[in-house]
């Protein structure tokens, strides 16, 4: 491999303008497509194979005009203080507002708060709730404005209006601030790491291109495959950390060849064939664990997983042609200054550097440092175990938005179980006899506040009761309802010969989490299985992959346990802008573990392989490490610091999904980068020694070689120095 990318660099490096001509083509090309296209669907659960999933598949089968799948707002609306919504005019105004409601275009229904028995018993709220003839991703910009032209006349009149629900327009404008944050503390960094301008623009620059090009295809496929506006900004957070990193090593190896005195075609290709070779590497490591999340089998953790795969392979496809490119382009500039008028080798000054001085000191007190960052690590994972899990509702959204307001509303006037309703259905024959049966039983169940009469479908086989809860749809009083109804349900359904299910918010909740339990295990075996398989490949070791796992699992559940501290205890939580602590989301463990541990790779494969590359070449197990942390330990630390400062510009977001995400990949990172590869990795194998890079000789046959350090391009290129010509003729025979 490493072969064939040294040819690839010498040929970006010498066919620039087209390499880069064909870049700026593709995004000029996807970026148009994606203007054209319709806007991105909101974020949208679907579960397959759960009972809450199974109970809105069956409504949609036996109550086909009441359009479960159609979009739903709720208006609520309150009265000035000391009026109330059943004096005759203001109850005309309520009126007038239902109606304007229901002029609205795509509207099905709108139900009138006085005859669905929407108000409240001190009169002061009500609502009135809205369905749509269409699903909230199909709502036109005109049903949106409807929407608002009618709350906005009725503010007018002097009442406190908000609405919720999936017909609301969502704010869709994620990661815009976020991003510019990430990108300018990125650009101090590579600057104080490069000394150049122009070599710290280059990584800024690529990684823009790649999300660029990333975010736009989801964009341009975002109706027809249903990538919402969530889904892009996942992807441009990872594509633009990763896209950043490893662009960083390979300009970082360039310049380290140009300082041994080689000519800039030459330095290109050593470096995309030793770096490069790594880059590819850590590349595939965050592909395989981002698309991993297949398994789980929860299509928008899918599309999510798979959107950011694609916006990664991007970035390494970019950092392995278009930063030769650039390179060509840009000549010594990328060097410091004081360096760019000298011709040879760059002279060393001698001094160890802090990646040096730090290696050495592991290697003096190896079990001491290994003692502190596993004791330190595990005491920050201990909140982990009071992990709770939840789903991201009105509740969670901002606390100035009109869907966090409605939901507020709702729970002053009609209780905290008003916004977390349970819908028990009945599907049978004399499904109206069986739903009468059932709902008197449920009336008498601790936790019920209220149970609707039943609505029967025109066939009269299906039946729908709904049930108000006593406690708020994140309570585990009203988990403990929802189990004790599907417990009793077994026994109804063996009385009736009925089929009894139940859906709803905390329903929902209970089902994801548990599909993510049972997927959690597979998971872990395919993800981390594959990665180590790839591990061995590269550092021809067991040992090494072996702990490289070991220590990313140490660093997700500190991460875990930061979020729980933060997120659902309140620690430091106006600090980090976390307005209602509460429950974790229920994806966020399976989500953290997939994407950190391709991370975690991206490090163990840049740090290791350097100290890999150093061993091959004779060097003893300790040089190895020293010479791992001179030539890598600041570029790592460079990196590491740069994919925080990305993800933490996404903390300021309103939206709650994409904050904790932001905090939860900005801890890992800096728990893997700072605490595992930079203190753990080298104390262990300090004190492995030689065993470190221990693989059994029948091992060593059956794996392929991939030459990721270069030791075979090392002895082609000191026998044979190819020619522009070969290059381009081995390149294509190689591809063919």
């Amino acid at each position: 491999m490493a072969t064939f990318l040294y040819k690839l660099g010498r040929l970006s490096f010498r066919r620039r303008r087209y390499v880069a001509l064909l870049w700026v083509l593709l995004l000029g090309g996807i970026g148009f497509a994606s203007s054209a296209a319709p806007a991105p669907p909101a974020d949208s659960f679907s579960m397959p194979g759960t009972e809450s999933q199974k109970a809105f598949d069956l409504l949609d089968e036996k109550f086909p005009a009441a359009n479960s799948e159609g979009a739903t707002a709720r208006v609520v609306i309150r009265a000035p203080g000391g009026e109330k919504l059943t004096d005759p005019a203001a109850k005309a105004d309520v009126r007038k507002m239902v109606t304007q409601l229901g002029e609205g275009p795509q509207v099905a229904s709108v139900a009138d708060p006085y005859k669905a028995n929407a108000v409240s018993k001190d009169g002061s709220t009500a609502y009135a709730s809205v369905t749509y003839k269409v699903a909230g991703t199909e709502l036109t910009d005109k049903a949106h404005e409807a929407l608002t032209q009618a709350i906005d006349d009725a503010r007018d009149d002097g009442f406190t209006v908000e609405a919720g629900g999936d017909a609301v327009e969502a704010d869709q404008d994620m990661g815009g601030s976020a991003e510019m944050i990430g990108i300018a503390i990125s650009a101090v960094v590579l600057i104080l790491t490069f000394g150049s301008l122009v070599a710290a623009g280059m990584p800024l620059l690529t990684a823009i291109i790649g999300v660029g090009i990333g975010v736009s295809g989801i964009a341009a496929l975002g109706s027809v495959l249903n990538l919402s506006g969530t889904t892009s900004t996942l992807a441009s957070m990872i594509g633009l950390a990763v896209g950043i990193d490893y662009a960083l090593f390979i300009v970082s190896r360039y310049r380290a060849e140009i300082a041994e005195g080689r000519e800039g075609e030459e330095a290109a290709g050593r470096a995309v064939g030793t770096a490069g070779s790594a880059v590819v590497f850590a590349g595939l490591t965050v592909v395989v664990a981002l698309s991993g999340l297949s398994v789980v089998n929860i299509p928008m953790l899918t599309k999510m997983g798979l959107a950011a795969a694609a916006t990664v392979a991007i970035a390494v496809l970019i950092a392995l042609t278009m930063i030769p490119a650039l390179l060509g382009f840009a000549g010594k500039k990328v060097l410091h200054r004081k360096d760019r008028k000298k011709t040879g080798p760059i002279a060393d000054t001698g001094k160890p550097n802090l990646g040096t001085r730090w290696s050495r000191f592991v290697l003096r007190r190896p079990l001491g440092v290994l003692l502190v960052g596993v004791l330190g690590l595990g005491a920050i994972a201990v909140p982990a175990a009071s992990l709770e899990l939840g789903l991201p509702d009105d509740g969670s959204s901002a606390p100035d938005s009109t869907q966090r307001k409605a939901y507020d509303m709702l729970s002053d006037s009609f209780g905290a179980g008003f916004n977390g309703t349970l819908m028990v259905t009945v599907d049978g024959k004399g499904a109206a006899g069986t739903a009468k049966q059932v709902g008197a039983d449920l009336a008498k169940v601790d936790g019920v506040v209220a149970v609707t009469p039943a609505q029967v479908n025109p066939a009269g086989d299906t039946a729908i009761i709904t049930v108000v809860p006593k406690t708020g749809p994140s309570d585990h009083k009203t988990e403990e309802l929802v189990r004790t109804i599907r417990s009793d349900a077994t026994s109804w359904s063996s009385d009736t010969g009925a089929e009894i299910l139940v859906t709803g918010a905390t329903a929902m909740t209970i089902d994801f989490s548990q599909t993510l339990d049972d997927a959690l295990v597979p998971y872990l075996l395919l993800v981390v299985g594959l990665a180590f398989l790839l591990l061995m490949l590269v550092f021809r070791s067991v040992l090494v992959p072996l702990k490289a796992a070991l220590g990313f699992l140490l660093s997700v559940a500190a991460a875990l346990g930061a979020v729980v501290a933060v997120f659902q205890w309140g620690w430091l939580a106006d600090l980090f802008g976390v307005e209602q602590p509460g429950p974790i989301m229920s994806m966020m463990p399976i989500f953290l573990i997939g994407v950190v541990f391709g991370l975690a790779m991206d490090y163990e494969v840049f740090l290791v392989t350097r100290m890999r590359e150093a061993y091959v070449h004779g060097a003893r197990p300790g040089e190895a490490i020293v010479t791992g942390f001179r030539h890598g330990g600041r570029v790592v630390g460079a990196a590491a610091v740069i994919m925080i400062s990305v993800f933490s510009g996404f903390i300021m977001e309103n939206n709650s999904m994409i904050k904790m995400m932001g905090f939860g990949l900005a801890i890992a990172v800096l728990f893997d980068a700072f605490v595992v590869r930079m203190a753990i990795v080298p104390a262990v194998m300090a004190l492995l020694g030689k065993s470190a890079w221990w693989l059994p000789r029948w091992l060593d046959k059956a794996l392929p070689n991939v030459d990721v350090e270069g030791e075979k391009l090392q002895k082609s290129l000191t026998t044979e120095a190819p020619s522009a010509q070969d290059d381009d003729r081995e390149l294509e025979t190689a591809r063919g």
